[in-house]
């Protein structure tokens, strides 16, 4: 028979109960930190630190297409045109989407087609993709406050979506709707407009083929502060006119409403054409200012782009449409 074994602890070597819950407290209160702080990082712009949303991804163009309106002017350094952006919702300074949209989560994602057309769908991001060879066009684009960028955008015309949900006779208009979730975009709240964002275009202007549905830029995926994971690009028309992160495109009878338009319809008309010659209230339209660059530059007509779209605003007076 075993005789029983004198323990190798003494009470005294028995960590005291207060010392060992406060050890077991302290443990199980970092474990819920942790929680709470991974919680929180799902929200854009409370945490600081590495993003974890959507980054771009190199694109495949198609290296048989060369698009015959590409200018050959200069191209902006990507550093500049992804870090100097308008996007109310990721915050209203310029410096601001760059540090704000690093979380916005892109993936899944669809766009919803509807309005006066025969065959309205729900696109997916890989049917976009997929629709037509991607073309890498460089185009100008003039913001309203004076300054403007060189840029070789990615994607195809617009009319190659338009032209399979079939548009019918009814249609004179498309309206176009971005993605907004406070969740995601809680300084939209801040940002002075009523969000979700919208914009518009009369039905022969997006069928033009300038007009740009955008999914890349620089080679790559949209960067979440320009507009992922799909956008418009219409570059004879002032910026804001090419609304980002589209979810919803819908064609209509009327002229719809626009996000500047109704916000302040004496300094942002519908058409938004650039135009030298129609003054901004608060600032001159004259000249611009590319980024990256000291002296400014006289602004051209429909941004240079005169040739192929001037004839959609015949007879119109443009200082009044403007």
């Amino acid at each position: 028979m075993m005789g029983k074994r004198k323990p190798d602890l003494s009470y005294s070597d028995v960590t005291p109960r207060g010392l060992y819950m406060g050890r077991r407290n302290f443990l199980l209160g970092l474990l819920a930190t942790t929680g709470v702080v991974a919680g929180w990082k799902k929200f854009p712009g409370l945490l600081s630190g590495p993003g974890t949303g959507s980054v771009p991804v190199p694109l495949k163009v198609d290296g048989g297409v060369k698009w015959s309106y590409s200018t050959n002017e200069k191209v902006t350094p990507e550093k500049d045109v992804t870090h100097y952006n308008n996007y109310y919702e990721f915050g209203t300074g310029k410096e601001d989407p760059a540090q704000y949209a690093k979380n916005f989560v892109t993936s899944p994602w669809t766009v919803q087609v509807d309005g006066e057309v025969e065959k309205p769908r729900k696109f997916t991001m890989d049917e976009i993709l997929k629709l037509a060879p991607l073309e890498e066009r460089i185009y100008r684009h003039r913001c309203v406050e004076a300054w403007s960028i060189v840029v070789p955008w990615i994607g195809y015309s617009f009319s190659v979506l338009a032209n399979l949900v079939v548009p019918t006779p009814k249609a004179k208009y498309v309206t176009f709707q971005s993605y907004f979730d406070p969740k995601q975009m809680p300084l939209g709240g801040q940002a002075g407009i009523q969000l979700p964002y919208l914009e518009g275009l009369r039905l022969d202007e997006a069928m033009n083929p300038l007009t740009l549905l955008c999914t890349g830029m620089y080679g790559e995926t949209l960067p979440n502060q320009d507009g992922a994971p799909v956008r418009m690009v219409i570059p004879w028309k002032y910026g804001f006119k090419s609304i980002k992160s589209l979810v919803r495109i819908r064609f209509a009878k009327d002229m719809p409403p626009t996000t500047w338009n109704m916000a302040n319809a004496h300094e942002y008309g519908f058409y938004s054409n650039v135009n030298p010659n129609v003054d901004h209230p608060r600032w001159s339209q004259a000249k611009e200012r590319r980024l990256g660059e000291f002296l400014k530059r006289p602004t051209l007509m429909f941004n240079g782009y005169g040739e192929q779209v001037a004839s959609l605003y015949t007879g119109m007076d443009l200082k009044k449409y403007f």
